[in-house]
């Protein structure tokens, strides 16, 4: 990917065209910006939408089967990061604010210092340490598009894809120093186990399984410092 925008750059650099071009650039980037500010004034707390490459997105509701697979794992998650006092964790209506985009992932973790910086009041955050998106028809060309590799573009060290549909878990991690993720795990059973979250390890059936979520948020709830 890198060596393909390098030589990508590298053409345009060379170009004669290259100031026309930037001026071209000048001009959707303001009206992007522009469109920015009027997606700003128009949303409420009450509209689940984004702001992705110059345009609105809403979202429609859920079905079910997404919203059990979401709620199962924030439960574990919020538990944990609670008890341990590890920062925050956030649940659909958290705007995350990058440089071109606007998203509200379906989960996200903020780490305690990150946390310490945040108000009451506070409507746009930036980018948090780990993102779970829950995959639909709708989203999937998106998760797996352009949020997967602004999310790595803007340091979100860990990124998980889950699928409801077949019930699957993918941990995606952002090796230091890069800004491209790498796949850990691809699974329907086995453990998970976060970086981003420091202790924090899960059955994938917790997210799938109702007894087997139980089970492992009492692990969790009872699980020495």
């Amino acid at each position: 990917m890198t060596l393909v925008l390098d030589r990508e750059l590298k053409q345009l650099l060379d170009s004669p065209r290259l100031p026309v071009i930037a001026r071209q650039l000048d001009a959707v980037l303001a009206d992007e910006k522009q469109r920015r500010r009027t997606f700003y004034a128009q949303i409420s707390e009450e509209d689940k939408a984004e702001f992705i490459n110059g345009e609105m997105v809403l979202h429609s509701p859920v079905r079910l089967r997404h919203n059990v697979s979401s709620k199962r794992l924030l439960v574990l998650m919020d538990a944990y990061v609670t008890t341990h006092n590890l920062g925050y964790v956030g649940y659909e209506k958290i705007m995350v604010s990058l440089t071109r985009n606007d998203y509200e992932p379906d989960i996200c973790y903020f780490s305690q210092a990150k946390v310490a910086t945040f108000t009451p009041d506070q409507m746009r955050f930036p980018a948090p340490d780990l993102i779970v998106e829950v995959i639909s028809e709708s989203t999937e060309r998106n998760d797996r598009g352009v949020k997967f590799d602004d999310y790595a573009a803007h340091g979100v060290a860990e990124y998980w894809i889950i699928d409801p549909d077949v019930e699957t878990l993918e941990q995606y991690l952002l090796p230091a120093g890069s800004d491209a993720y790498r796949l850990a795990i691809k699974a329907m059973t086995g453990q998970v186990r976060s970086t981003a979250i420091s202790g924090f390890e899960i059955p994938v059936r917790a997210i799938f399984d109702p007894a087997i979520n139980q089970a492992a948020l009492q692990a969790l709830l009872f699980q020495r410092n």
